[in-house]
């Protein structure tokens, strides 16, 4: 299969490494090797498989926001008026992303055109990105935020 392929087939085992990957990317091959019951040799092949197919684009650490003075975490729902856009809506979220905090940006449908997700210290950190921040990036018309009360571990809830 090719790296562009759209439908790539994984099996067990593949589903296997991956889900353990995606609980702790840093162990050792070795150690993946031990947890599955695999041998070494066929966790290093197919890890190799889908690194080549892009199934596996990277290796990210998974931060405690708490721990950084960030515990705060909130989605912000956001309006685009595009008579005042000064750059397209991917430029503009690019921009947006970008600011301290930002965790992920994505452009959705429905009746907001984008979201994102940010980490602040306090309540009134969070007033300052939106009012100081958010809301003076042209084109920004209307926030809506919502506060997480609580997220279960990624990984918790990570389906393969």
């Amino acid at each position: 299969m090719e790296k562009n392929s759209e439908n790539i087939k994984l099996d067990e085992k593949d589903r296997l490494i991956l889900r353990e990957l995606a609980r702790d990317a840093g162990q050792t091959r070795k150690k993946l090797a031990r947890a599955l019951n695999l041998p070494l040799t066929t966790v290093h092949n197919r890890i190799t498989r889908l690194q080549r197919l892009g199934v596996i684009r990277g290796y990210v650490a998974r931060l405690d926001h708490a721990k950084m003075g960030k515990p705060l975490a909130a989605y912000v729902n956001i309006k685009v008026d595009y008579q005042q856009l000064k750059f397209g809506q991917h430029e503009t979220l690019k921009h947006i992303a970008g600011f301290e905090g930002v965790d992920e940006a994505t452009i959705v449908t429905g009746e907001t055109d984008m979201v994102i997700k940010v980490h602040v210290s306090d309540s009134n950190e969070l007033d300052d990105f939106l009012t100081k921040k958010l809301r003076t990036v042209p084109g920004v018309d209307r926030t809506v935020c919502w506060v997480i009360l609580h997220e279960p571990n990624r990984m918790e809830r990570a389906v393969l």
